[in-house]
């Protein structure tokens, strides 16, 4: 067997068999986490995971959060830092991963067009604020929806609470567009659906190689939108 492996970017030579494995797995785990992989449309959800009720989650997370922090060697009798894992325990299970919660999911009412309103509703420049599911860091970037009314609509504010639902997820863009774009799509009861979104990564910026300046861009065009001129249309008033 070879005892060598790469490990962020470095050959090093191991002794130990056992440790050689660990270690070529955490390689390809950083292989993975680098390559931005998209297993699939629907979010990873274990089927029981709904099974614990949400103030049994933030005691849980608590605890360990707690043990990672004592770990870094932080002094956690600290008046600044003792209440931290509460604190970051909370905020995950009531607010930034809210939206793996399906009960979290926003209640679209649909209203009939009386209005016969039949070009493309545009809501751009939605602010979002995700987190990448490889490094569980900031996403934060914009998004910009449209449809075409099928004969039916839904009001504005529930375009953003989609938008936001699915960000507060651990996520990849590329399935945080599709997402978006299905919702909507089931919600208004039309196959006539944009969505493009521009985010930046802080697994990018923050870390790895560190670029601030770039952001990534996503689309989703369907129905009418994959005809160019609608396409377009759209873009221009997404200011792209």
């Amino acid at each position: 067997m070879e005892n060598k492996i790469k490990l962020n970017g470095t050959k090093i030579k191991i002794e130990n068999p056992d440790l050689l494995d660990t270690l070529d797995i955490y390689a390809q785990y950083d292989a993975e986490g680098d390559n931005h992989i998209l297993t699939g449309i629907d979010t990873p959800m274990k089927k029981n995971a709904f099974d614990v009720d949400d103030e049994t989650k933030i005691k849980g997370i608590e605890y360990h959060f707690r043990e990672i922090m004592e770990l870094l060697g932080l002094d956690l009798t600290d008046d600044s830092l003792k209440g931290t894992p509460y604190r970051v325990a909370k905020m995950y299970v009531k607010e930034i991963f809210s939206g793996l919660n399906p009960a979290n999911r926003p209640d679209v009412k649909l209203f009939d067009n009386k209005y016969r309103y039949n070009e493309m509703l545009v809501e751009k420049d939605i602010s979002f604020y995700s987190n990448c599911e490889h490094h569980f860091v900031p996403i934060i970037g914009k998004a910009h929806v449209a449809y075409i009314s099928s004969g039916k609509v839904i009001g504005l504010s529930k375009l953003n609470r989609i938008v936001q639902y699915y960000a507060r997820r651990p996520q990849v863009q590329e399935r945080l567009t599709i997402q978006i774009a299905n919702e909507i799509k089931a919600a208004v009861h039309s196959e006539h659906v944009a969505v493009l979104i521009e985010a930046t990564h802080l697994c990018v910026s923050s870390r790895g190689v560190q670029d601030v300046s770039s952001s990534t861009v996503t689309s989703y065009y369907s129905g009418k939108f994959e005809q160019e001129s609608t396409r377009m249309e759209f873009l221009k008033y997404a200011g792209k």
